[in-house]
């Protein structure tokens, strides 16, 4: 059985940035994305534990980490995972969606702190249709209270192109996610806990709008990756960031979307590509 540690980093303001840890080797964060915890990057760290020391953060909101806090921006994102980077001495990052552009901005403003960086899909709005478009009725969603609503909401918005999920209506899914949200199990209560946090991974995609082009600032090797069955909008800001960064690589994952990296999609395929990058 493969042990998993605890520990914590403190971020500029004070809060703390919890993360777990397994692994023996050079050490490598992965940085999860929206809606998502330190614990859906458990299986693809344990397929990297026997050749990285992985750090897998809990980003403010969610699990180990305190509270986003009033002054949430790019800055915070940055400030937090600069503190794990200094904490752990990692200077590899992996990292998924809104988690990916957290990483870019570190990148940009802090290149002195990192190595190398792969990045799946970040969602840097780059036109339309944009990964902001369904953010307006998640947000009123959210502020009715209506938290099975509002994370249908996300997830129909982030699906893939071939998701059973999209071709479902409303009706049906919402009382589906309300018989959910009302367990008391641990997925139930981390679920519940974890569609707030949207708001501010919205908040970090739509402050990177407009943005694209002074990633090209960014000197560091970038693997850029993504699946062939993700939503559109997001091969469409791999395509925007691989003209830009200068030391690029792209690779496109056959038969799978925007989540390949999480326990429920195929960490083994990023599990491989990430042993050739961070060789």
């Amino acid at each position: 059985m493969i042990k998993w540690a605890m520990d914590h980093a403190v971020s500029r303001d004070g809060t703390t940035i919890g993360y777990r840890q397994v692994g023996a080797g050079p050490s490598l964060v992965l940085l999860p994305g929206g809606m998502q915890s330190s614990r859906n990057f458990t299986q693809l760290a344990e397929l990297l534990a026997d050749r990285f020391t992985l750090h897998v953060p809990d980003r403010r909101g969610r699990g180990l980490s305190g509270p986003p806090g009033p002054d949430y921006g790019i800055g915070t994102e940055v400030d937090d995972l600069s503190a794990v980077l200094v904490q752990t001495g990692a200077r590899d990052v992996f990292a998924l969606s809104s988690g990916a552009i957290a990483t870019l901005w570190t990148a940009l403003r802090r290149p002195q702190m990192l190595s190398r960086v792969a990045l799946y899909e970040p969602p840097v709005p780059v036109g339309a249709p944009s990964p902001l478009d369904f953010v307006p009725r998640y947000e009123r969603e959210l502020a009715a209270g209506n938290l099975a609503a509002a994370m249908v909401t996300v997830m129909k918005g982030t699906s893939d192109r071939r998701d059973w999920f999209t071709g479902l209506p409303r009706l049906l899914l919402i009382p589906m996610m309300s018989v959910a949200l009302r367990g008391s199990g641990e997925e139930a209560v981390a679920i519940r806990e974890l569609v707030p946090t949207f708001h501010y991974d919205a908040q970090l995609i739509a402050a990177t709008a407009g943005q694209v082009r002074s990633f090209g600032a960014i000197r560091m090797p970038v693997l850029l990756m993504g699946g062939d069955n993700s939503n559109p909008y997001l091969p469409m800001a791999l395509d925007a960031l691989q003209h830009e960064l200068p030391q690029a690589e792209r690779v496109e994952l056959k038969g799978v979307g925007h989540i390949a990296a999480d326990n429920v999609g195929e960490p083994r395929l990023v599990a491989s590509e990430l042993r050739r990058f961070f060789a």
